[in-house]
């Protein structure tokens, strides 16, 4: 199997989804908050009931980002077992769903799930607006409330640095552009998640 060279763009250019990818990232989405519907209401997940704790004792599941690039996304966790893919880019956020030892198991925003090396993965956290679909902009706005003035538009799968998060609006950066964005359009955060900066 030759692996899969995977490359995040985060720019303001479209890229194409076919319709089998936008519902597989609407049911990772949606598995997310399933998992983490515990959590409005201003619990963290550290503190929600849905939440585990892992060996590492960080809690499972949670999103981190990829450190550097490349990083190659492993079908199990060794160095023995094939790579599944690889991240071109650094940056990528992902949801780490399972540990064991010192590598953990990965879920992207495709839904697609692999092992990585725990080292290759950072506490940064990133997000992608609206992966799931290929049609909406999204307005990022000065203020963290609905009706303030528009600085940007946002296309899918732009990749923002993510600041604070309040449970509904979180504060973002990247190239061109600063405010805040509902908390719902982002690919990193959990619903109802607070995101310390």
């Amino acid at each position: 199997m030759t692996p899969r060279s995977r490359s995040l763009v985060p720019s303001l250019g479209r890229s194409a989804q076919p319709g089998g990818r936008a519902r597989s990232i609407r049911a990772a989405w949606l598995a997310s908050l399933v998992l983490f519907a515990g959590i409005a209401g201003g619990a963290t997940p550290t503190t929600s009931q849905t939440a585990q704790i892992g060996p590492s004792g960080l809690p499972l599941p949670r999103f981190v980002s990829v450190k550097s690039s490349p990083v190659n996304v492993r079908q199990g966790p060794s160095r023995d077992h094939d790579i599944a893919w690889t991240y071109m880019r650094s940056g990528q956020p992902v949801e780490i769903t399972q540990e064991f030892e010192n590598w953990r198991r990965i879920r992207d925003s495709d839904g697609q799930e692999g092992w990585v090396f725990q080292g290759l993965l950072s506490g940064r956290r990133t997000a992608l607006v609206t992966p799931w679909t290929s049609q909406d902009n999204t307005p990022v706005l000065q203020k963290p409330e609905t009706g303030a003035a528009v600085t940007a538009y946002l296309e899918p799968n732009v990749l923002v640095q993510v600041g604070p998060c309040d449970g509904a609006w979180c504060a973002v950066d990247g190239k061109g552009f600063k405010g805040f964005l509902e908390q719902g359009r982002l690919w990193g955060v959990y619903p109802g998640e607070k995101v310390e900066d």
